[in-house]
């Protein structure tokens, strides 16, 4: 008995092999629906990946804890120390020890104080984030006080004068600051 022929349809035809050259180019056709490999990214796609294990081994978790150290502990604290790395264990965000650089004199009473520290940072997270925090004698930068940017003009003399009236010292720099802006425009707002 012989069989009747049997039709196979173009799509479960097997595909031609690629294989390398010598020098490294692909012979035969390449599947044009998978993904490509050398594709162009985004450096957001790329930063967490090259920046990654050196923000972890040097323990940069947030800069906004340095940079908002005083308001975390306060001017008299963060005048005698100065947030050094953050430490979490391996996979974790949370039971970290928080490293310390304190001026030699004032470490027993970072020592002291160090659960009120621990509270205040965890606070400012929004979560455990530190169980312990390490003390590191050293010396300690002065804070630079930022001062505002001058007003590119002054305040008419007409509004200048009416403001002089305003006890509050607070209320009449800002309200001097929107009387500045309001007359260093001409005409509508532009929106580009």
């Amino acid at each position: 008995m012989s069989k009747p022929p049997v039709s196979v349809p173009k799509s479960a035809t097997p595909k031609p092999a690629t294989t390398k050259s010598a020098s490294g180019r692909m012979k035969g056709k390449t599947d044009p629906d998978a993904p490509r490999e050398n594709r162009s990214r985004a450096v957001a796609e790329l930063l967490p990946a090259i920046g990654g294990a050196a923000f972890r081994r040097f323990g940069f978790v947030q800069s906004s804890i340095v940079s908002r150290w005083p308001e975390i502990v306060g001017a008299k604290l963060a005048g005698a120390s100065i947030p050094e790395s953050i430490r979490f264990p391996v996979g974790k965000k949370q039971d970290g020890v928080l490293t310390l650089t304190v001026r030699g004199a004032h470490a027993p009473m970072m020592q002291h104080i160090a659960p009120e520290i621990i509270e205040r940072v965890n606070r400012f997270f929004g979560y455990a984030a530190i169980v312990k925090v390490a003390i590191r004698q050293g010396e300690v930068a002065a804070p630079v006080p930022r001062k505002a940017p001058p007003s590119i003009r002054p305040v008419p003399v007409d509004l200048g004068m009416s403001l002089k009236g305003i006890a509050d010292p607070e209320l009449r720099a800002v309200l001097e600051s929107l009387a500045a802006g309001v007359a260093s425009t001409h005409g509508l707002p532009r929106i580009n």
